[in-house]
């Protein structure tokens, strides 16, 4: 495993490097990953407006500022993501919001359809969802994980299934009315708590 986590760091991207990616790739009609389409291109575009204006708008907490700021060992935050995938769109920029608190966190991103080696090492229910966080210590041991979406939001898909089936349409846009009000609030918590459980184990 950690032969290929450190495979991956060797191919990650900085946050800025990603968006210039994403915005590179654009404007040549492009996403990214290995298939490209009309409607990834779509995706890509619309989550592109997405993080430009989250990264101007989201607020971090007092709380989750406290609790990120107790950090005091170094810390690789590795994000497997896509410039096309909806859900990193509106995670990404708080995680890196929420990174640049602390000097000791290092935010990196890692596309998924080129390290297919360390997607398929965390997958979630088998399948390749994603945004995945990979939280690293400064050994590049996995010390957590988090993803793909913030919890409340991960309920919220787990009981649409249970009643249709499938997330169809509908679901989706509902699902980014949810990320627009919600404003980054539930994915802070989540992380609060991810912090706290590495803290106590350290204890």
């Amino acid at each position: 495993m950690k032969e290929i986590i450190n495979k991956s760091l060797k191919n990650s991207l900085t946050y800025q490097e990603f968006r210039d990616l994403v915005g590179q790739l654009l404007t040549e009609n492009k996403s990214t990953g290995h298939i490209q389409s009309e409607a990834l291109t779509g995706y890509s575009l619309l989550n592109d407006r997405r993080m430009k204006r989250l990264d101007k708008t989201i607020k971090i907490s007092d709380e989750t500022a406290t609790v990120i700021n107790s950090i005091t060992e170094p810390q690789t935050w590795l994000v497997i993501a896509e410039g096309w995938c909806g859900d990193a769109a509106q995670n990404l920029p708080v995680i890196n919001k929420i990174a640049t608190l602390n000097t000791l966190i290092n935010f990196k991103i890692v596309l998924r359809d080129e390290n297919d080696d360390l997607m398929n090492l965390f997958l979630t229910n088998g399948g390749k969802s994603i945004p995945k966080l990979i939280a690293l210590d400064k050994d590049n041991n996995v010390i957590n994980t988090w993803g793909p979406r913030p919890s409340i939001a991960t309920k919220m898909v787990a009981d649409y299934k249970t009643i249709h089936g499938v997330l169809d349409a509908q679901f989706k846009q509902d699902l980014q009315v949810w990320y627009n009000k919600n404003k980054g609030q539930s994915l802070q918590q989540d992380f609060v708590k991810l912090v706290k459980s590495f803290e106590s184990k350290e204890v």
